[in-house]
């Protein structure tokens, strides 16, 4: 398995637990829209973990360069995880249509970030990383 085939999956996982989240908050389903974004906040923030803590560094120390695309994807994490706290308190202040326009935000940008990694970031990690199956193990162990 390469570095693009499981992390493109994990996307995949989470782009459907968004999908839930927001179906639920489109339905005026609180309960099920504040479920389906925990759900959902908890899988991208181990999506993040698996590539800040495991596969940028490696890629970094493989290419010698922090100031690549690794660079640009910590800053777009950032602004994920402010759009995620953002929308929390949306769904804890039972606002859904202010829900509705942040997962409108964070859908434009999960959607740019998604495809740069897939089609570039995981290519470059593919062939610049040697043992790729003991960095998805790596990744997997991630909490």
């Amino acid at each position: 398995m390469t570095i693009t085939d499981y992390l493109s999956a994990d996307h995949q996982r989470c782009d459907t637990l968004f999908a839930d989240a927001e179906a639920a908050a489109g339905a005026n389903n609180l309960p099920a829209a504040q479920a389906g974004f925990t759900a959902f906040h908890q899988g991208m923030l181990h999506h993040l973990a698996m590539e800040e803590t495991v596969l940028f560094p490696a890629f970094e120390q493989a290419t010698g360069s922090s100031m690549g695309p690794t660079r640009m994807m910590r800053m777009e994490h950032e602004q994920m995880r402010e759009l995620f706290t953002q929308m929390d308190n949306a769904l804890a202040a039972g606002n859904a249509s202010s829900f509705a326009g942040l997962a409108e935000t964070l859908l434009i940008l999960m959607q740019q970030h998604n495809l740069k990694e897939e089609q570039i970031l995981y290519p470059m990690s593919d062939r610049a990383l040697a043992d790729t199956a003991r960095l998805i193990a790596q990744m997997q162990a991630v909490k």
